[in-house]
This record gives C-alpha cells, sequence and structure tokens, in this order.
C-alpha cells in the first residue's frame, strides 16, 4: 500500500550521538518519499511503556527487550520504524535482531566520540555523571559495546544530519526497502 514493507532502523550510540535527531531526520525525509514511518526513542517509551524500568543493566536489558517487541508489531504492520536508543550492549541488540524477520533489522550506528558528545549535551548529563551525580551512565561509569558489524555507521561526529540520513535513505533503496513514490530529485 505505502510502496514499501516494514522494518527497523535501530540507532544505537552514545548519549548525544545523535541517534534521535537523525531517526527524526530520517522519518522526515521518509515520510516525504511516501513512507509509513514512526521513531521510538526515549520520550515516548521511557514515559509510558516502560516508565517502571531504571538503568541497571537489568533494566536496560528489559527496556530494550519491550522496545523489540513493539517494533516489531511496527515491521508487521508495514511500517519504517526508527529506534533510537542507547542500547548499550550487543547481546541486547542482537535479541531484537532476532525477534525481526531477516533482512528487516537494520542496525544504525550513530559514531561520535565521546568529547564531542559532551559538547552537545543537552541535559547535562555528562557533567552529572563525571561529578557522581548519575550513576550507571553509559560512556562515563556503565559500558557501551560499540557495534561490531552495524549495517550502517553514520559518522555523526563529522557528517551533516542530512548527509547521515541520505546514506540511510540509499541504503534502504539498494535493498528494494523503500521505493520513492515522488519523482524528480529525491
Amino acid at each position: 500500500m505505502n510502496n514499501h514493507g516494514g522494518a527497523v532502523l535501530w540507532f544505537t550510540g552514545l548519549s548525544a550521538s545523535g541517534k534521535s535527531t537523525l531517526a527524526v531526520a530520517l522519518e522526515s525525509l521518509l515520510f516525504t518519499q511516501g513512507c509509513h514511518t514512526y521513531v521510538l526513542d526515549g520520550d515516548n517509551v521511557r514515559h509510558g511503556l516502560n516508565k517502571n524500568l531504571g538503568f541497571s543493566p537489568e533494566d536496560r536489558k528489559e527496556n530494550i527487550r519491550r522496545i523489540a517487541e513493539v517494533a516489531k508489531l511496527f515491521v508487521d504492520a508495514g511500517v519504517v520504524v526508527m529506534t533510537a536508543f542507547i542500547s548499550p550492549y550487543a547481546e541486547d541488540r542482537e535479541i531484537a535482531r532476532k525477534l525481526v524477520p531477516p533482512g528487516k533489522f537494520i542496525e544504525v550506528y550513530c559514531k561520535c566520540p565521546i568529547n564531542t558528545c559532551e559538547l552537545r549535551d543537552p541535559k547535562g548529563l555528562y557533567k552529572k555523571a563525571r561529578t557522581g551525580q548519575l550513576k550507571d551512565f553509559t560512556g562515563i561509569n556503565a559500558p557501551y559495546e560499540a557495534p561490531e558489524r552495524p549495517e550502517i555507521t553514520a559518522d555523526t561526529g563529522s557528517e551533516s544530519v542530512e548527509e547521515s540520513a541520505r546514506k540511510i535513505v540509499d541504503y534502504l533503496r539498494q535493498r528494494g526497502l523503500v521505493t520513492p513514490k515522488v519523482y524528480g530529485r529525491d
């Protein structure tokens, strides 16, 4: 119906690496091309579905599991869903991948140096973590396991949001996951 099937674009990276910014930019770009899309991120998941979870390793695992289950439902409905979560553990991202049909899970690593993330830090979380006010903060006092073989690496430390979004759209087109409905320059 929308000239595309469902897929999950799983954005992972440190806090302030550009995951949500890139996911929203990609959603807008895909929408203009006739794609049915949705972004799942901390603002719409942690305040509702997962509001009972904290940031312990166990709660992070459950957070990602629930998000993956919801993303799977979107894929079943033919929606291109973007998930923008740190998702620090490779094992949890692999569990999410296995829930989705083969070829429909695209891991997007938002690669950005931690010092750049700290400079961008809109909520002051890195500063709080460095001063001990915030425990279990990924990249400072909790681990982040960078993807070893993501489908896409968006170098959000040096690429513009537009460059990264176009790279992702090109990937989706090359694999036949989306076909633009608009004509002319896209």
